[in-house]
């Protein structure tokens, strides 16, 4: 099912670039956040706040899930033809927004626009994962995906990748906004075109095509199952046995070595940048001052 978890971390993406609401988000951001430091603080918090709503859909589905396991061959069927319906959904424009079914998101809404700071931040990702028109058939996507799963903690693991597939995406886009042109951003919200007198948006597009692709193969992997992995099994097997290695305590002391040793070193760095101007200040302060004489 790594394909699976791969989808919800592009779907995550896609859906920060949905047409309703493409860079509002980081563009708050970087209009309201001050430093680095401050913007990893938010979009942490803002994480947190996709987490708390998504990760229960994700437990509640993927318990559902394991109840029908049974019927393993109807829920595949189920799961593919609903992925193409989404899909083909999302590529024509045609969107819902779940939030309006979900029980207190009208208040959080409220308070996301009158609230501050963090809190502000916690209740924009709590509304964020589930609100938006252009995104309803992502998520739906997403969550059809985490009922097939069959297991609560791998359908809740997929909702938290499509959440950090929002987040990531969020954090970058927002640290380099100020640095961003017209052009770039034009770029990142993609276009419109029109085709036989509809019309149509690129990230809806490429979503939508994405989503019908994995309907497709859902259907004839067996749910994925036939699937080949994203990652070798040869390779799997080394990162295991690195793994191992990793767990000797003495790898542990040359790492803490390490580490500490390159905290050194960009600490004396900067210490001594920040030493500078104060030696050539005190350089200039010593020089004897030229006499003028009058004739």
């Amino acid at each position: 099912m790594e394909i699976g978890f791969v989808t919800a971390l592009l779907g995550g993406m896609l859906a920060l670039l949905s047409p309703c609401s493409a860079l509002l988000l980081p563009a708050f951001f970087a209009s309201t956040v001050g430093t680095r430091l401050q913007l990893l603080a938010h979009g942490g918090v803002f994480y947190l706040g996709l987490v708390l709503t998504l990760v229960p859909f994700g437990l509640g589905l993927g318990a559902l899930g394991s109840v029908l396991i049974s019927e393993r061959g109807l829920v595949i069927a189920i799961t593919a033809a609903v992925l193409v319906a989404l899909g083909l959904m999302q590529v024509f424009g045609i969107g819902f927004d779940l939030a309006r079914i979900v029980p207190g998101m009208d208040r959080m809404q409220r308070g996301a626009s009158t609230r501050t700071g963090f809190l502000r931040t916690l209740l924009l990702g709590a509304v964020g994962g589930v609100a938006g028109f252009c995104a309803g058939p992502i998520l739906g996507a997403i969550l059809t995906l985490a009922l097939a799963q069959g297991s609560p903690w791998g359908a809740g693991a997929m909702l938290a990748v499509y959440g950090a597939g929002m987040v990531g995406p969020l954090v970058v886009i927002a640290a380099l906004w100020q640095r961003m042109g017209d052009r770039a951003r034009r770029m990142l919200r993609g276009r419109s075109f029109t085709i036989l007198g509809r019309q149509f948006h690129t990230t809806s597009v490429i979503t939508g095509t994405m989503i019908v692709a994995v309907g497709v193969l859902f259907w004839t992997t067996n749910g994925l199952v036939a699937m080949p992995a994203l990652i070798p099994t040869d390779v799997q097997s080394w990162i295991q046995e690195r793994g191992a290695l990793l767990a000797d305590p003495r790898v542990d002391v040359i790492a803490i070595v390490v580490v500490t040793g390159i905290v050194l070193t960009v600490w004396a760095l900067r210490h001594r940048r920040r030493s500078e101007p104060a030696h050539e200040r005190d350089a200039d302060a010593s020089r004897p001052v030229p006499s003028t004489s009058k004739r």
